[in-house]
């Protein structure tokens, strides 16, 4: 094949478009290897980066470079792009269909940004303070402040430089909110959660562990590129707690939750406000953060349901395996298997993303606001078991990715033709 062919420029694109959708630099190259295979051009090479696809031609020498698009794509537009790759791979499609669907793609549109990003903002943290059993003025408190850094994170996605200073600003302004809240009333020690469920929508968790995964599979640049980003975001992030709760004199709750198997054995003897809400209704807060993360990503109505069945699912794995195993070793297992569901859906049945399945059932997993607050409070104990947890996710999921890649061999060679070669696009 010769580069100028335009075969090698769609395909960047289709590489592009998948990273915007969050697509991991592993499965982005996996997939668009899969893709040429299946139209025929198996001699084509691809280097992916956080921002560029380079499709080359090891024989010629030759390569095309395509760069991403601002801005993240949503949930829904990351299904449709998903749901393209599998047709596409399948030569259900010809790759002359690339230009076009991935315009359609871009062009969905996202109703009521301003207003499904403050909801799910709000509704996130509510559902995690929920969850963790924060007494009910964390949790109200929590619900406020969730919505209130959501339209920060608006308005700050709104101007490019503002982007890089989200982290702190929104850490500072929540933690500066509750403190205060506390010294006001009176309400002494805080919950964990009333101070990182409102920035938790935001916490690089995933994105550190991803960077790790990405280490392992030997992509050295982007996962250590991912590393460094996620650890700096963390760390303006501690820089704000700590210092809201330097100004407000903020204190941390010690026996408050910090991991889903801990909640169990929560009590308190207080009664209204400062009461604990019952333990069974967890699972209904579980439910509220999934659709809270959903309505912040930009996920329909479908994605949003098997977003809470895959959080269910998740939390009742953790509540079961967790007084057998301990927290590190159940979260390493769980992760394994949430890993192993979600690729059966991406890949087997429904073709939903891994971003959209996994993901928001990750928050459950990865003690990225742990790890946050530990760092903020100098909490040795708590940043050891943070990475203790983190080492267990990833031996998971790259044991689960061997699985995955074995049944997944037999099912990719069934029903493939090839799709062509492409045609010069239409200007039109």
């Amino acid at each position: 094949m010769d580069l100028d062919d335009p075969a090698a420029r769609v395909l960047g694109d289709l590489g592009v478009l998948l990273l915007d959708s969050g697509v991991s630099v592993t499965d982005v190259r996996h997939s668009l290897l899969e893709v040429a295979a299946a139209a025929g051009f198996k001699r084509l090479a691809f280097t992916v980066l956080p921002e560029i696809v380079i499709v080359s031609d090891p024989e010629t020498g030759g390569a095309k470079l395509a760069n991403t698009h601002s801005g993240e794509l949503s949930f829904l537009q990351a299904a449709h792009a998903n749901r393209l790759v599998q047709r596409l791979s399948s030569g259900e499609l010809s790759i002359n269909e690339i230009p076009r669907q991935v315009a359609e793609i871009r062009r969905i549109p996202r109703r009521h940004a301003v207003f499904t990003w403050m909801l799910g903002s709000a509704l996130t943290s509510a559902g995690l303070a929920i969850l963790f059993r924060c007494a009910w003025w964390a949790i109200a408190v929590a619900a406020v402040v969730g919505g209130l850094v959501g339209l920060i994170a608006v308005l700050a996605h709104r101007r490019s430089g503002a982007a890089a200073i989200l982290p702190f600003v929104t850490a500072l302004g929540s933690t500066l909110l509750v403190g205060a809240l506390a010294a006001v009333f009176g309400l002494g020690s805080v919950p964990l959660f009333a101070v990182s469920a409102p920035v938790a929508i935001l916490v690089p968790g995933a994105l550190i562990t991803n960077a790790l995964l990405e280490l392992t599979a030997a992509d050295i640049v982007t996962g250590s590129a991912r590393l460094i980003y996620g650890l700096i975001s963390l760390g303006f992030m501690a820089v704000g707690i700590s210092t809201g709760a330097a100004l407000t004199g903020l204190k941390i709750d010690p026996g408050s939750a910090a991991l889903v198997g801990q909640i169990a054995h929560i009590s308190a003897d207080n009664n209204g406000w400062a009461a604990l809400p019952p333990l069974w209704l967890s699972w209904i807060g579980v439910a509220i953060l999934a659709i809270g993360i959903g309505l912040f990503f930009g996920a329909g109505r479908s994605l949003i349901v098997i977003s809470v069945i895959a959080m269910t699912c998740t939390y009742a794995l953790l509540v079961l395996l967790t007084p057998v195993l301990g927290s590190v070793a159940a979260a390493g297992i769980v992760a394994g298997f949430l890993f192993i569901f979600a690729r059966i859906l991406e890949r087997f049945t429904l073709s939903i993303p891994a971003t959209v399945s996994f993901q928001p059932a990750f928050l459950l997993l990865v003690p990225g606001t742990v790890g946050l607050v530990a760092v903020a409070t100098f909490d040795s104990a708590a940043l050891s078991a943070a990475l203790t947890t983190f080492v267990s996710i990833c031996i998971g999921i790259k044991v689960a990715a061997l699985i995955v890649e074995v049944i997944h061999k037999p099912w990719s060679r069934r029903g493939r033709q090839p799709g062509g070669r492409v045609e010069e696009p239409s200007p039109n």
